[in-house]
């Protein structure tokens, strides 16, 4: 798949925290029942390498992408964890060369013109806005868009079930990224039907 395939694969993509990696299937079985495919998996916990695995070898309707990815290290491990794109909060050199050198789909973060430039630079044309609501948010995308016309954002950050429409409305967003569909609370909770309720409203969501 490309990143663009993954970023229009649903009008958002959850961003969630796994905490221990025999909730990963049941809560990828509940994202998709809901009609969200594309999952980010942050490595916050020593969990999401386990969870992106299962996920992959399990629910083959799901897009298990990794999250949080800072180094070239965390490239490698998602790569062997079965991962189908990766996501990371900015973009050094050596994470760069290291993500398009994998094959897989990068979405990197930016917050300003420079830094999308850079992205750019290196054939990249979608982005993870982030902070999407400290980096000025709606009004921001609406001004990166002018210079930068074929860029294509998910803006992560701030967003929520109230704000996500808004975001979605503009036409260099493809998607938002959001942890309201599946809090870590709910997932350690095993509360699989209240995320698949959520992950159906916000599948719902209409994109410009």
């Amino acid at each position: 798949m490309t990143i663009d395939e993954i970023l229009q694969a649903g009008p958002v993509m959850p961003v969630v925290v796994i905490d221990d990696a025999a909730h990963a299937v049941p809560l990828a079985r509940a994202l998709v029942a809901g009609g969200i495919r594309a999952i980010e998996i942050t490595l916050r916990t020593g969990a999401a390498l386990d969870a992106i695995e299962a996920i992959a070898r399990d629910v083959p309707e799901a897009i298990p992408g990794v999250g949080t990815a800072i180094t070239a290290a965390d490239v490698l491990a998602a790569l062997d964890a079965g991962a189908k794109f990766i996501v990371s909060p900015g973009m050094t050199p050596a994470l760069r060369d290291a993500a398009i050198g994998s094959g897989l789909p990068f979405l990197p973060g930016v917050a300003t013109a420079s830094e999308l430039m850079a992205g750019m630079a290196a054939g990249l044309a979608a982005f993870k806005f982030f902070p999407a609501a400290q980096a000025g948010g709606i009004e921001g995308l609406k001004a990166l868009g002018g210079p930068f016309p074929s860029v294509r954002f998910c803006p992560t950050g701030g967003v929520s079930a109230a704000n996500a429409a808004a975001y979605l409305a503009l036409p260099n967003v493809a998607c938002v990224g959001g942890s309201w569909l599946a809090p870590r609370e709910t997932i350690a909770a095993g509360e699989f039907a209240k995320i698949e309720g959520l992950a159906r409203e916000a599948s719902q969501l209409a994109r410009a």
